[in-house]
């Protein structure tokens, strides 16, 4: 059985400019591998830290927050009361939050960061932008960017929390 190219190596992302395409794919790729890892994951572990590391729904939570407030400072907005309350609410155990609704949330997400990609110019990559109430500079490109390369970074500590709690199992 031969394995699925990585979502790089399958070609661009329709409707995405060139130099976006590893952002759009990082995120994407990230989406499959959360899907595929979380498979048969045990409800029951959701919460779990094993070794004090953020559980998976905390991941979760967060790689779907952290698209959302980096897409929204990138359109020079600030964060409104519902996005501050989101990321007050990371990582805080709720017992009506479930695997399928984490996991439809990030798909919804990363959609919604899909289709603002496809809606940025290339040529407004280096254009300033600021980061919280403290305006820390950046730039359009960065913020893009830091997007992917955040999401990668907690699927990757998803991906070793998930192992770490199925071999509990």
């Amino acid at each position: 059985m031969s394995q699925q190219l990585e979502v790089w190596m399958r070609g661009p992302i329709a409707g995405v400019p060139t130099l976006l395409q590893p952002i759009a794919h990082a995120l994407l790729q990230a989406q499959e591998e959360i899907h595929a890892n979380l498979k048969d994951f045990p409800a029951s572990k959701l919460w779990d830290t094993p070794f004090d590391c953020a559980s998976v729904a905390f991941h979760l939570q967060h790689i779907k927050g952290v698209l959302d407030r980096l897409f929204t400072y990138a359109e020079s907005k600030s964060l409104s009361e519902a996005q501050l309350a989101a990321l007050a609410a990371e990582g805080k155990k709720q017992p009506d939050i479930t695997i399928h609704s984490l996991l439809a949330a990030l798909d919804a997400q990363i959609t919604i960061s899909i289709a603002k990609l496809q809606a940025t110019e290339e040529y407004a990559l280096g254009v300033p932008r600021g980061i919280g109430r403290k305006q820390i500079p950046t730039t359009l490109g960065g913020l893009l960017f830091h997007a992917a390369e955040h999401t990668m970074r907690h699927t990757g500590q998803l991906l070793v929390t998930t192992k770490i709690l199925k071999h509990g199992s």
